[in-house]
């Protein structure tokens, strides 16, 4: 099935949109405390205040090592009244907690009878270009839950994060040229190889590239920290308005960039801009503080929060969109001291009525 002529896009699959219905939201747990040196005590609390506002409405899949931590997340969790009715506990050890990356990257295929089939992509997963070793355990996870659960695994061959790629769910799919083409991912391919294989894989027909991250990003500019579809036609992108700030340039260009795009039918993009929250340091160092960072559920859009003014004029760019869903802002001004946030750890997946079957 891995041939590029019996690909998933030839069968009919394509990687849905966040926003589409979702059975469940991964999550793996986090217990390396060295991705928070000498900080990591505060970061359970935010991962049970993430779960404790996603099970209000659906299921939470959660990756443990064994039975015993599956027990202590357990307890954590009941503590905080979380609604213990939608934790299911996945014995999957993990190197580090990024399931965005890590985690698997679903595709689905829809029928005219309304019924949906999923299935799973396997990509190779390198701790962002080696930085992190060890991530073999990490890498295995997308194959471990498709053995799980019985579901079929596309495996395309070349190294790709959950985080590095964005879709509109029919045929658009944003990223960037300092991650996808840099040489630490997949040096051997060249950006029309690359290409194919998204087309090939994610069931996309066009590839929208931006160019820089964020500073203090080390997964060499994740899209998630920048721009993001909020609807088939609709892009929120990260705006600097401080233009002494070093992430005023990219950010500006990024958005020129977006300007000039159109989508998969030739049609402009509609734009919305996202305010960046004032820089978060810890010990001198710029972390990459991003508001894009959201995860959007079947019921709420959960933003991450840094304690400034910026957070509730985020909230409310979100909210005025997603009218029908609650925008809730979590703090996560300790958890992005491990360079990431909510979507760096989090995962959807996406509903079905089966399971595709080779």
């Amino acid at each position: 099935m891995n041939s590029l002529e019996q690909t998933p896009d030839s069968l009919g699959f394509r990687m849905p949109a966040e926003w589409e219905p979702q059975e469940a939201i991964w999550l793996s747990w986090p217990h390396n405390e060295q991705t928070w040196p000498g900080a990591f005590e505060p970061i359970p609390t935010v991962f049970v205040n993430i779960t404790k506002e996603i099970a209000e409405g659906q299921l939470v899949r959660i990756n443990v090592a064994d039975n015993d931590k599956a027990a202590s997340v357990r307890e954590l969790l009941r503590r905080s009244q979380v609604n213990l009715d939608n934790i299911r506990f996945h014995l999957n050890e993990t190197n580090d907690c990024w399931a965005r990356d890590h985690g698997p990257i679903y595709l689905v295929r829809d029928f005219e009878d309304g019924q949906r089939e999923r299935a799973i992509t396997n990509w190779e997963y390198n701790a962002w270009g080696g930085k992190y070793p060890p991530f073999d355990a990490d890498n295995q996870i997308p194959q471990r839950i498709s053995s799980e659960f019985d579901e079929f695994a596309f495996d395309g061959n070349m190294v790709l994060e959950g985080g590095s790629i964005d879709v509109n769910g029919i045929g658009a799919l944003l990223t960037t040229t300092s991650c996808l083409l840099n040489k630490n991912r997949n040096p051997e391919l060249t950006q029309p190889e690359i290409e194919t294989r998204l087309r090939k894989f994610l069931g996309v027909s066009k590839i929208l590239w931006l160019e820089e991250g964020i500073l203090g990003d080390d997964t060499d500019g994740h899209i998630d920290d920048i721009s993001r579809f909020v609807s088939p036609t609709t892009v929120v992108t990260a705006i600097e308005e401080n233009p002494k700030d070093e992430n005023f340039l990219p950010l500006m260009n990024n958005l020129e960039l977006l300007q000039e795009m159109s989508d998969q039918l030739g049609n402009p993009l509609e734009i919305i801009s996202l305010p960046m929250p004032a820089p978060v340091y810890h010990l001198k160092e710029r972390l990459p503080a991003s508001y894009a960072n959201f995860l959007i559920c079947n019921e709420k859009v959960l933003v991450p929060t840094y304690r400034c003014a910026q957070d509730v004029k985020a909230v409310g760019v979100l909210q005025d969109f997603y009218t029908n869903r609650t925008v809730v802002g979590i703090d996560c001004t300790d958890l992005v001291w491990g360079l990431g946030a909510i979507h760096c750890v989090s995962q959807q997946q996406p509903f079905t009525d089966r399971i595709y079957s080779a």
